[in-house]
């Protein structure tokens, strides 16, 4: 099987991505696969870069990667690909349409506000969430132009510098707790990771930079260890996710409040998904493998419907 590894893209994920492919391409097991680069630098490129290959493994971020708009492209070229559905990675990069969806479902998650402008701003709502908030790009990732703003006179900077990364911005709540995140493979949680950054929040620096957090399987209580695979496999079902998903929580006075879902979790030697699963004996080859497997098994049923 020729498996193309689709990276870099468009977005300001870029060059995340490429680490993340790049080291995917050098984990896959070369006696069972030929593997090829396909390097995205303008959208074209995922039609004419993948005309060879029988099978996508996706190592995208952002937007023309995450949110469904490839994976739609690949579906009309019959080719079969890594991870979930176009619409399930649309509504997950949209972190206004997630937790809309989470929120029908009784599944709990921080309050929020969206604007597509500084006039939107609702100071009211703000005041009565209290501070201090997140301010984000709405279909944003890897904590770019992500800030933790602690006096209302700071939101409008913020809500700013978000727009020029996206048209859309949410102002979130912040849950002072524990950040864990619980990864989920084929409709199974593996073991839940906590994060401890190094920096006041998760962000970029501590995503990405060796030692920038520590983040460790752990062994919870049981019932909270319950309700965190509980809510995220709740998610899962409710998003109608597929081979793999990691769900971001926080946790405050033993209650797990979803952050997001992310629908092409990170794949550099920094990231949560191979630390999961090397907790439960899959190396990083063998996650490959797997993802490979239960993401042709996929494209078989929709090809069968």
């Amino acid at each position: 099987m020729k498996i193309g590894v689709v990276m870099g893209g468009i977005s300001s994920e870029r060059e995340i991505s490429l680490q993340s492919g790049k080291e995917i391409m050098n984990c896959f097991d070369k006696d069972k696969y030929e593997i090829v680069p396909v390097v995205i630098d303008k959208k074209e490129d995922i039609i004419t870069k993948t005309k060879d290959i029988d099978f996508a493994f996706l190592a995208l971020h952002g937007k023309f990667g995450e949110d469904g708009t490839v994976q739609s492209v690949l579906d009309t070229l019959d080719i079969p690909y890594s991870g979930c559905s176009p619409i399930t990675s649309a509504i997950c990069m949209d972190k206004d349409m997630t937790k809309k969806v989470l929120k029908s479902k009784d599944i709990n998650t921080a309050r929020w506000m969206c604007v597509k402008s500084i006039d939107e701003i609702d100071y009211d709502y703000l005041d009565k969430i209290g501070y201090p908030v997140f301010v984000k790009p709405n279909s944003g990732g890897s904590s770019v132009a992500t800030n933790l703003i602690k006096r209302r006179e700071d939101i409008e900077n913020a809500v700013k510098e978000a727009l020029e990364y996206d048209e859309e911005v949410m102002i979130e709540e912040y849950i002072k707790g524990e950040e864990v995140t619980c990864c989920v493979l084929n409709g199974k949680t593996l073991p839940i990771i906590t994060i401890k950054p190094k920096t006041e929040f998760f962000d970029y620096k501590a995503k990405y930079t060796d030692g920038g957090s520590d983040e460790v399987v752990i062994k919870l209580p049981d019932e909270l260890e319950e309700k965190i695979q509980k809510i995220s496999l709740d998610c899962w079902k409710a998003l109608k996710c597929r081979v793999y998903v990691r769900v971001d929580l926080i946790v405050k006075d033993n209650i797990p409040y979803v952050l997001e879902l992310n629908t092409l979790s990170g794949m550099t030697k920094n990231s949560l998904f191979p630390k999961s699963a090397k907790a439960v004996g899959i190396s990083y080859s063998q996650l490959l493998d797997k993802i490979v497997e239960y993401s042709l098994k996929e494209a078989k049923k929709v090809c069968a419907e």
